[in-house]
């Protein structure tokens, strides 16, 4: 890729215990009610597929897909705020579909807020469709809790 005349490296690999401190910084400046280091730790030593964007020595975005009965599930997806709106996202996203296929999965499926309306968008350009909606299953502001729209993409 190139910004402003200048090329550098982007690339997607597995995430290691070395990127978590990376990985929670961006959780933690991104959302409300983050994911603690110790949910992410998690995730690797469970198996789940544990992905890092990173450009230019630095880790842009990360991705956590879990895999079982024949379906992949996108756990969470990340971009850290400097970086949006590039293409990174969605080069992340493609990374774990191309995963969950590898893994012979037939559906994949993740969570999205209403109000992240720049993820749906995402989401429903690559090719996911609403298949149905958890209510109150985001903590909000206040003590309330916001839906999740439930996303599907058969592969």
């Amino acid at each position: 890729m190139s910004v402003a005349g200048r090329t550098f490296e982007v690339s997607v690999r597995r995430m290691t215990h070395n990127d978590l401190h990376a990985v929670s910084e961006i959780e933690r400046q991104s959302y409300g009610f983050p994911w603690s280091s110790g949910i992410f730790r998690d995730c690797l030593l469970a198996g789940y597929h544990c992905m890092v964007l990173d450009s230019d020595r630095e880790i842009r975005a990360y991705g956590i897909l879990s895999v079982a009965a024949g379906e992949a599930h996108v756990l969470n997806i990340c971009v850290a705020a400097a970086f949006r709106r590039q293409g990174y996202g969605v080069r992340l996203l493609h990374a774990l579909i191309d995963q969950a296929r590898k893994s012979r999965v037939k559906r994949v499926f993740l969570e999205v807020r209403p109000s992240n309306l720049s993820a749906t968008s995402m989401y429903k350009g690559i090719g996911f469709t609403t298949v149905g909606r958890r209510v109150g299953y985001y903590k909000a502001a206040n003590d309330t809790r916001e839906d999740a729209l439930v996303l599907g993409l058969d592969l």
